[in-house]
């Protein structure tokens, strides 16, 4: 088989989810619906901790920096999926496919230290609420921020650049909807075992790594909430966990299902379908689920909107 440099690749063909003609309009507006409704309900939930200064608590601040990262997260595979249906085009092109990569692993790796940060701050204030003030301090809240930031971005930076090691064969197509850093190590000609290697690990230790602590957390909130005597007083510190609980099962469940079921059956197509799941439903539920039982929420966004008249 001939091999092709990596210098002289120049563009990647995205397959997308379905190659049917008729499909494509119904793709659109599907996405084009989903991707206004996950921006706009991520941007209020913003707007709603920034204005209202009840909400300036380390809680709604890790909120609000996980609304960010879903927009950015959703924002960095639809819109080019959108252009493509639009354009009836599938070229994507190689510095293109490499800066996707490198923004899909930041902002995931990110979501998943974000809400193993938020399940500490739970933690926190149900097993020592006396200490909440003092342990959760506006310094250590910006330190746990930076420090998600900081490791997500030498994660993505480094998987990137030993992609751009790898040289390609004629076959440059992605059987998905963006450039998955799994897909795009397949087509590769070279040895791509370090890649694998690094891949896997990453995998491991900073989607397992949150995972186990997020765990953590919550076996230690569940013998506290257990040890409390009032039912009433069960319910309440319950009810501060829900939505984050919620949101966690949401987003690890998917990303899990998507992965076993895709070496299960190593169906392509099929991995791509599911992956929607995580990649764009969850972060446009978030928002759903964080303001629909939440009366802070709704009564900073009525105040928000009200103060707009």
């Amino acid at each position: 088989m001939k091999r092709r440099n990596e210098t002289q690749i120049s563009q990647f063909l995205l397959l997308g989810l379905s190659e049917e003609p008729e499909l494509q309009p119904f793709l659109f507006g599907l996405f084009l619906s989903m991707y206004l409704v996950t921006v706009l309900g991520n941007l209020l939930i913003i707007l709603a901790t920034i204005s209202d200064s009840h909400l300036h608590t380390p809680m709604y601040f890790f909120l609000s920096n996980l609304s960010f990262v879903d927009i950015c997260f959703v924002s960095t595979t639809v819109p080019k999926m959108l252009v493509n249906i639009q354009t009836q085009s599938r070229v994507i092109s190689y510095a293109g496919c490499i800066t996707q990569m490198c923004f899909f692993l930041l902002f995931a790796v990110l979501d998943s230290f974000l809400l193993a940060v938020m399940a500490y701050d739970r933690f926190v204030a149900i097993c020592h609420p006396l200490h909440y003030t003092v342990t959760m301090n506006p310094r250590l809240c910006a330190l746990l921020v930076l420090a998600s930031w900081i490791m997500s971005a030498l994660n993505s930076s480094f998987q990137s650049l030993i992609v751009l090691q790898l040289s390609f064969c004629a076959d440059l197509e992605i059987p998905h909807f963006f450039c998955e850093l799994n897909q795009v190590i397949h087509l590769a000609c070279s040895d791509t075992f370090l890649n694998d290697i690094v891949m896997y690990f990453s995998v491991a230790l900073l989607g397992g790594g949150p995972l186990a602590g997020i765990l953590y957390s919550y076996s230690k909130i569940v013998s506290s909430i257990l040890a409390i005597s009032s039912a009433q007083g069960k319910y309440k510190a319950f009810s501060t966990c829900a939505s984050h609980l919620s949101v966690v099962s949401l987003f690890y469940g998917t990303s899990l299902g998507v992965y076993l079921s895709s070496s299960a059956t190593h169906n392509s197509h099929s991995s791509a379908a599911a992956s929607v799941m995580y990649t764009v439903v969850t972060p446009m539920l978030n928002p759903f689920i964080y303001s629909l039982r939440n009366k802070d929420i709704k009564g900073a966004l009525t105040q928000f909107f009200r103060g707009k008249q």
